[in-house]
Formats: structure tokens, C-alpha cells, sequence
């Protein structure tokens, strides 16, 4: 069952990489005089499909630590932190700036935008230490990635469309990797080529709502932000969470299950989708057929505990004692990008016997779920799943693999 788990899910991802898609999108590219901005989780194999396509001019990637693969002709590589931005980002988004502060109109910029570009590609209003505790309050009280985003656009130099008016009189041609469910183009990387549809009283509402402690200088900041044009830009989505269940559904087929997809838009707590995925596999535990139930999307973790984990994590670990004795049943949940919050797992798995492994170990079930440490309770029993970076990022995929009893 965990062979066929992990095939499902790899292979999944596997078809989600941007390599033909960046490929396929550039195969007719009109235009000369091409630089590249590449940001976000996926940069590295997007920009190098493009630079295998186009003449690039000349390039920048911003990508997150460890997942740049090598040197790319023409293009500089720069490394910085997800999801807590950091110095390294902001001064590669500068090099950015600079490089596409002086364009013409015979110019165009190709912008190759993935996951993580939210805080691989920024610079910011506010002091960078303010900007990064307002980043660390939205994630620990867990407000979803476009209320997120929402307030990111305000506090930016780039974001919202402000980076495709930096590149004007230049044309902007997007292409764009979506880790945002919908698919909302001013969403996805807090919309860097794409006009802001929200405004300052939306950011300060969701700033109030959850009790996010900003400085006055801050506030007025988004309260008199202005919004972009971003009239040069044209974007075009290449990937997307439908297609990364969809991908899992055609390979579970093949090893002989039957696939459901249950949702790919899940955004809601990770303990309670887990419960979700949990309570529609028991519905098909008497099945005479093998199924797998699939589910897609990006869970939310309040985080109230000082433990290692992340929200694929959490949302299996949370399920063991439920599972407990059940041997035809296995959970697993994984990121496309191959992390899971800030640890060095793509995600988890558990199955009936995960819970009899960890009390076996002396290890205390409820006191690791609610110290938010699913990490070190899933390495302590070997749930944990490790793939390094993939190279794409289009949210989760979580699966719940039902083999039929004999």
C-alpha cells in the first residue's frame, strides 16, 4: 500500500513539472529582446525550459534556498527565504528593479511566476523587520494565502501589479504556475504583473479581523495605497491543482483503483480536513474494489504549540488514533513542491499501525498534536516522506489508499 501510495503522488507531481508547459506556452514567442524574471519555488526549471525555448537577453531567478540546480547561460541565480522573506530576497528583487527599470517598448519581460514568489519576491514600503513580523503573525493565526496576499500587495514595491509598471513602456508576458486555489491571477505570487483588485480598507479589514499588530506608519501606508495599472502585461496559468489530482487520479487507474476526487479547492484547517479525507475513506472501507480517494488544495495549521512541523503533516498525524487496527487503510498527504512548512519533508503517511508504533515508543499522541510537532512524531514511527525539491509548486495533493479485504 505505501509503494502504491507514494507512486500515486509522485507521479502526480511529476506531470504537474513545468518543463513542457513552459516549452508549449513559449513555442510560438513572438518577441526579441527578452529578459527574464523568474520567482518563486519552481523558477529554476521554468526558467531554464524558457531559456532552452527563447534568446534571453539577459535574466534574474529568485528561488528559495536549495533549489537551484546549476548555472543557467545569460541568467543570474539568486537564493533567499520561503516562507519568511529575508535580506537575500529583497536585494535580488533590487537587481530586478534595476534590470527592468529602463526598458523600451521594444523590450519584453518574461516573467516566470510559481509558488513561494510571495516572499522570494519582494520589496518592501515598511522596514523589512517590520514586514517579516506581520508575515509570521498571518501564518502563525492562520489566515488563508488571499487574505495573505491581500495585505502583501499594499506593503509592496512590486506586488499587485506594481513590478509590470516598473517594467513600462516594456510589454510583460506572464506565465504563470498557480499554487492558489481558482486560480485567481491577482493572487497567485500576490499578482506582480496582474492589477490588484482589492484595496487598502480590504487589507485593513482582514488586519483588524484577526488582530494583526501593525504600526501606525504602516497602517497609513495601506490605507493611502494606490493602485497599479499593469495595462502592458498579458498572463497565462500553465498548471494547477485540478490537473496535479487529476494526474493522481489517471496513475491510481493504473494500479488497478478506483479513483474519486473528493475536492481540489480543501483550504480549510488541516487536523479537520483530515478528518474529511478520514470519514470518506470509512464510507468505502467494505468496498470490493480497491479505491483511492483524492483530495487537493492547502491546508491552514493555527499554530499554538513550539513543535517542528507542517500542514501535510498534521493533517495525517492528526488521523492515527482513528486508524488505529484498520489494515486496509492508508493516509498520505504531500507538497508538490517536495517541503512542508519549514522542514526538510515533502509530507507524511499513516496507517493502522502508526499508532500502536508510536505509544510502542513511549511517545505521547495528543501532547505531539497539540505542541504542533508531527514531524518528529511521524520520523519517530518512519511516516515521514522525503522527495527534495521537485521543481514545481501547485498546492497538495492528499490521498486515502482502500485496498478491498480479502
Amino acid at each position: 500500500m505505501l509503494s502504491d501510495a507514494k507512486t500515486i503522488c509522485l507521479k502526480a507531481i511529476e506531470e504537474c513539472l513545468p518543463d513542457k508547459a513552459v516549452k508549449k506556452a513559449l513555442s510560438a514567442f513572438p518577441y526579441e529582446n527578452v529578459y527574464l524574471v523568474a520567482a518563486g519555488k519552481a523558477a529554476f526549471a521554468m526558467a531554464k525550459a524558457a531559456s532552452e525555448t527563447v534568446k534571453i537577453k539577459k535574466g534574474i531567478i529568485i528561488t528559495k534556498y536549495g533549489h537551484a540546480k546549476g548555472r543557467i547561460e545569460n541568467i543570474k541565480i539568486y537564493e533567499a527565504g520561503h516562507p519568511l522573506l529575508d535580506e537575500n530576497g529583497v536585494k535580488a528583487t533590487e537587481e530586478v528593479i534595476r534590470m527592468c527599470s529602463d526598458l523600451s517598448e521594444d523590450d519584453t519581460v518574461l516573467f516566470l511566476l510559481s509558488g513561494g514568489a510571495s516572499s522570494l519576491f519582494e520589496k518592501p514600503l515598511i522596514s523589512l523587520e517590520e514586514l517579516k513580523n506581520i508575515n509570521d503573525q498571518m501564518l502563525k493565526k492562520g489566515l488563508n494565502i488571499t487574505e495573505i496576499n491581500t495585505i502583501r500587495k499594499k506593503l509592496s514595491a512590486v506586488k499587485g501589479g506594481r513590478f509590470a509598471d516598473i517594467c513600462y513602456p516594456a510589454k510583460v508576458f506572464g506565465i504563470i504556475l498557480s499554487d492558489v486555489l481558482g486560480d485567481k491571477l491577482d493572487v497567485i505570487g500576490s499578482g506582480p504583473s496582474v492589477k490588484d483588485e482589492s484595496s487598502g480598507k480590504d487589507a485593513l479589514k482582514i488586519i483588524d479581523d484577526y488582530e494583526i499588530e501593525i504600526s501606525e506608519e504602516t497602517r497609513s501606508i495601506i490605507n493611502s495605497s494606490k493602485m497599479a495599472d499593469a495595462g502592458n502585461a498579458e498572463n497565462t496559468i500553465i498548471g494547477s491543482v485540478r490537473l496535479l489530482c487529476e494526474n493522481g487520479a489517471e496513475e491510481a487507474r493504473k494500479l488497478g483503483y478506483k479513483p474519486l476526487i473528493i475536492t481540489d479547492h480543501i483550504d480549510i484547517e488541516a487536523t479537520k480536513a483530515g478528518d474529511l479525507l478520514f470519514e470518506e475513506a470509512d464510507k468505502h472501507l467494505d468496498d470490493k474494489e480497491n479505491v483511492v480517494l483524492i483530495m487537493g488544495g492547502e491546508t491552514i495549521v493555527h499554530v499554538k504549540g513550539h513543535g517542528l512541523g507542517g500542514r501535510n503533516q498534521e493533517l495525517v498525524f492528526s488521523q492515527i488514533r482513528k486508524m488505529a487496527g484498520i489494515d486496509n487503510l492508508l493516509l498520505m498527504s504531500v507538497g508538490s513542491d517536495g517541503t512542508d512548512g519549514p522542514t526538510d519533508a515533502a509530507g507524511g503517511y499513516v496507517d493502522g499501525n502508526s499508532y500502536h508504533k508510536l505509544t510502542e515508543k513511549g511517545l505521547d499522541y495528543e501532547k505531539i498534536l497539540k505542541d504542533n510537532d508531527s514531524y518528529n512524531g511521524l520520523k519517530a514511527i518512519d511516516g515521514l516522506i522525503m522527495t527534495g525539491p521537485t521543481g514545481t509548486n501547485v498546492n497538495d495533493i492528499s490521498i486515502a489508499l482502500i485496498r478491498k479485504k480479502d
